[in-house]
């Protein structure tokens, strides 16, 4: 089973988010959190630099990173362990430096957060961001 590693980065209350290309196969033409795949050998907050790097061109400060929840999430024949990390710290300005991977990126306060692609973890982002977690 593969294990990927997303990133919740939060300023301001709120927090930026990824749309997936339509030709993506898991979770295409949805918003979500960036991050990928752990390499063989990564830490979760190891792979989650990486990825945050690759994707976004930031540098995040690991210190800064809790961990916001795991879950199962993917197709039945080809499920992915998936862990949420909320982000507060990072040098660098978000950009979308991986076209193909997601075609847009945008910063979305708590009343304007598209549809999640996993509930869970939108569900503990938010409580995160109203201040009942992390």
């Amino acid at each position: 089973m593969d294990k990927v590693v997303v990133g919740a980065l939060v300023r301001d209350g709120r927090v930026l988010l990824v749309h997936r290309r339509p030709d993506k196969r898991a979770y295409p033409d949805v918003w979500d959190l960036p991050g990928g795949v752990m390499e063989a050998g990564e830490s979760e907050l190891g792979a989650l630099a990486r990825e945050l790097h690759e994707e976004l061109d930031v540098q995040i400060a690991t210190s800064s990173a809790s961990h916001l929840c795991r879950v199962t999430a993917g197709p039945a024949e080809g499920p992915a362990l998936l862990s949420a990390w909320l982000v507060r710290d990072w040098q660098g300005t978000p950009a979308n430096v991986a076209p193909e991977e997601h075609d847009d990126i945008g910063w979305f306060g708590l009343e304007e957060l598209p549809p999640p692609a996993h509930v869970l973890v939108r569900t503990a982002l938010v409580d995160a961001l109203r201040g009942r977690r992390g």
